[in-house]
């Protein structure tokens, strides 16, 4: 029986050895054949068909070479033209991914129909039926996008639904920027294609200083003011067609202040130096980047233009920045507190901020822009109405110098351009600048890990000292790195590297999110030593969650089950059928994959702090419910992740587990003991199923536990007795003898 469990072992070994191997290269093989699309058109021109966009159409023409837009064709004749907004503008949401809306566009410069074809928002997730935000999406059917370049992207209102601002803005600006400038390319509505700026061109003087006190700041247009009182707001919502913006006015006399925004573009060297004083500029000018921008926004008044439901990681939904047919929403990683402006005789202010301008904006600090503020009004439990309001701002003349030789016009930024490249560089490396703390964090953890497992000959002597340091670093993992930094890793991540395999691979892409990507990094070096145990076992958050729950069940006495190994062994390979049908899904449709990926509960139980439907949030209490009863019920049978990382794990060169010819042979303390069951009857440790979590080296040193230990500690009492017996008896004959 021995011999025939050893064999199943080796065969086991060789399978998963050559599995990983054999299955990437299959995926190397099919999937290019699946990933032909050259642009988000062609791959959702296969999803809507030409007659959903406009009455009557039959197919659709060729995408053009120059540009992303394909002809609408009906009987053969162009009536209008298709296109995706995430080709021409980012349309970066709250989930950190595009929203995809395609839209058709007639020879008058007027959308024929928009439908949002794909996002990944969370709104969805937490109560606002997704048909809602298609229906506001498809809205904009009608809208004149000639009336829209004229009026600078305003000309219409703004229908927000509420708890999705953000995700409307996105959807709103995404759809008329893109728009217009598929309408100027096409010379529709009277538009025309934009041209270079004719006579001289500008730049900022950096040897310009500017006024020290604030009254000549505001006067010369250095600093811009908009001033609103409660009789301004209250005009605005009673001129809305919605009656029921009239009915709840803003309480207080029509003269009070309603907000009084002042906004000034600080990286403007005098300016800037004028507004936050020498103190404060020198940071300003470590702070941003080659190419980067900022502006300080100031307000008094009883309306916020920050408001309360800014949170961190987070988006700043009442205020954006627009020039031309680009506009800027500004994020926390953009974002920085001020105490006050340093100008003499300027106002006390209740807030004052910073807010930086990427590089990869598109801005430019010699042409006008305005501050948009986006004001809302209650008018039900859960319902708001919107206008807007516009700050008007341009450089003053005196900062501005003229480029004696204009630059040639640089070519069109794509994908592997050194632009393109530079802006994606410039991004992630400031994303790793503010994530300093969290990047810190998880450094410190991974360095104490490794130091347990490099000298875990030292840890594991005491039974308690190890118990404490792993609910310990369990309860750090948990709460900072899981709840706090989101730092999750999913099977997700794994789709995502294989579609950039395919599609092209760059390292931005994953660099953008560096606590993700130094776990994988991590994760990595430690197949090669530990097997999947380092990740499973220490800093997975929900595996921390469900060990840390069930220590509490154990404390309440909650009876624990220890399935039959013949059971056991069976439902190991549960986990490994999902992965592998993850996997075989992703080959035909990532976005059908990432939809059945929600077999992990790690969304909800982690990254969304269970702030999800009802059903979802039910999913994951019964995993832990299970949990409560039987020890990481979904890392052992469930988790698709652990399956991914486990099949490499026969590949790790090290083995640091010792065991005694023993194990096993009789002795079961270890295999009893274990938490997911991970050592086999015969005393053999499966690196597939070991979490690593050192109680079994705990146990092998024991000698209150361990047969071995206790037999060795047993001999050399009786040996140490037997000396002492010797010597007592060797010093009664010298005594008779003197």
């Amino acid at each position: 029986m021995t011999s025939l469990r050893g064999a199943n072992c080796a065969r086991t070994s060789w399978t998963f050895s050559y599995l990983l191997p054999l299955l990437l290269a299959v995926f190397a093989v099919l999937l290019p054949a699946l990933a032909r699309a050259e642009s988000l058109l062609a791959r959702f021109q296969k999803e809507v068909a030409a007659g959903a966009l406009m009455e009557g159409a039959d197919s659709y023409g060729p995408i053009r070479s120059d540009l992303p837009v394909a002809p609408i064709l009906k009987a053969g004749e162009t009536v209008g033209w298709a296109f995706v907004t995430s080709d021409f503008v980012g349309t970066t949401g709250y989930s950190g991914k595009p929203i995809h809306v395609m839209a058709a566009i007639g020879p008058d410069a007027v959308l024929r129909a928009v439908k949002l074809v794909k996002h990944s928002e969370p709104i969805v997730l937490i109560g606002i039926p997704e048909a809602r935000i298609a229906g506001l999406t498809a809205a904009y059917t009608g809208l004149d996008l000639a009336a829209e370049a004229a009026a600078g992207g305003s000309g219409h209102d703004l229908n927000i639904i509420s708890g999705a601002t953000v995700t409307v803005m996105v959807i709103d600006d995404s759809i008329v920027r893109s728009g217009i400038r598929v309408a100027r390319a096409l010379g529709l509505g009277g538009l025309t294609p934009a041209e270079e700026v004719s006579g001289p061109r500008f730049e900022i003087d950096n040897d310009v200083a500017a006024a020290p006190d604030w009254q000549t700041l505001v006067g010369d247009g250095s600093v811009r003011r908009l001033s609103l009182d409660i009789g301004q707001i209250n005009r605005a919502f009673e001129e809305m067609d919605d009656p029921r913006a009239a009915a709840r006015p803003e309480p207080g006399d029509p003269a009070d202040t309603f907000i009084d925004l002042y906004t000034g573009l600080v990286s403007v060297p005098g300016i800037g130096r004028s507004l936050l004083g020498e103190r404060e500029y020198p940071g300003l000018a470590k702070w941003l980047k080659a190419g980067e921008h900022a502006i300080v926004v100031a307000a008094r008044g009883s309306y916020s233009f920050k408001g309360s439901g800014y949170v961190r990681g987070g988006v700043f939904d009442r205020i954006q920045l627009i020039q031309d047919d680009i506009s800027v929403r500004f994020r926390d990683n953009d974002h920085r507190r001020l105490g006050a402006i340093e100008a003499i005789g300027a106002p006390s202010l209740a807030e004052v901020d910073l807010f930086r301008i990427p590089a990869d904006s598109g801005f430019d600090p010699s042409r006008p822009f305005r501050l948009q503020l986006l004001v809302h009004r209650e008018v039900g439990p859960i319902e708001r109405l919107y206008t807007t309001f516009d700050l008007a701002y341009h450089t003053p003349a005196r900062f501005l110098r003229a480029v004696s030789q204009p630059p040639a016009a640089p070519p069109a930024a794509g994908a592997g351009s050194d632009e393109e490249k530079a802006a994606k560089q410039a991004l992630w490396q400031r994303i790793w600048r503010d994530k300093t703390i969290e990047i810190a964090g998880l450094s410190i953890m991974l360095a104490v890990l490794t130091a347990a497992f490099f000298f875990q000959g030292f840890l594991t002597r005491s039974a308690a000292v190890t118990f404490w340091f792993r609910i310990g670093f369990l309860s750090v993992t948990l709460v900072f790195l899981g709840w706090y930094a989101s730092a999750q890793l999913s099977i997700v991540n794994l789709m995502a590297l294989a579609q950039s395999v395919v599609a092209g691979f760059s390292w931005d892409a994953f660099l953008l999110d560096p606590l993700t990507f130094i776990l994988w990094f991590s994760v990595a070096a430690a197949l090669i030593f530990w097997g999947r145990g380092a990740y499973c076992g220490w800093l997975c958050p929900f595996g921390a969650l469900q060990e840390l729950t069930n220590r509490l069940a154990k404390l309440a006495r909650i009876p624990q089950w220890t399935l039959p190994w013949g059971l056991h062994e069976r439902l190991w390979a549960v986990k490994y059928i999902i992965f592998l049908g993850l996997f075989g899904v992703t080959l035909a449709s990532i976005d059908q994959a990432e939809r059945l990926a929600e077999v992990e509960p790690f969304k909800t139980a982690i990254v969304l702090k269970f702030d999800r439907a009802w059903p979802f949030t039910l999913y994951a209490l019964v995993l832990l419910g299970i949990g409560l009863f039987v020890e990481r019920f979904y890392c052992r049978y469930l988790c698709p992740l652990g399956a991914a990382l486990a099949i490499p794990a026969r590949l790790r060169m090290f083995d640091w587990l010792k065991r005694y010819p023993e194990c096993g042979r009789p002795c079961q303390t270890c295999a009893n003991e274990c938490m997911v069951q991970a050592i086999h009857p015969t005393g053999e440790i499966n690196p597939n199923e070991c979490h690593n979590c050192l109680h079994c080296q705990v146990l092998y040193q024991s000698e209150q536990k361990c047969p071995v230990v206790i037999l060795k500690k047993k001999k050399r009492e009786a040996f140490a007795r037997r000396n002492a017996a010797s010597a007592e008896a060797m010093d009664r004959v010298i005594e008779k003898s003197n």
